[in-house]
């Protein structure tokens, strides 16, 4: 499953996405930065992070924790 995380330089909620990832065991996501993006700042620029799944297009909003992430994956 390919996932993708929109995220923002500099975010502290962005940098602790990345470490709820990690503790849910989600082994890989690409890494989508918006900054200067006009179409993904005007989709996400108050929902960074999103977590994505590009199988069925969900969404998964911050805030998020590991056991969300789970669920979100269907694990």
């Amino acid at each position: 499953m390919r996932l993708t995380l929109f995220q923002r330089d500099h975010c502290h909620l962005c940098d602790m996405a990345y470490e709820v990832l990690v503790a849910a065991g989600v082994p890989d996501f690409e890494p989508v930065w918006i900054d200067g993006l006009a179409a993904q700042e005007a989709r996400y620029g108050l929902r960074i992070p999103v977590l994505r799944r590009e199988d069925n297009g969900d969404e998964l909003d911050w805030p998020f924790d590991a056991a969300a992430v789970s669920a979100f994956l269907g694990r």
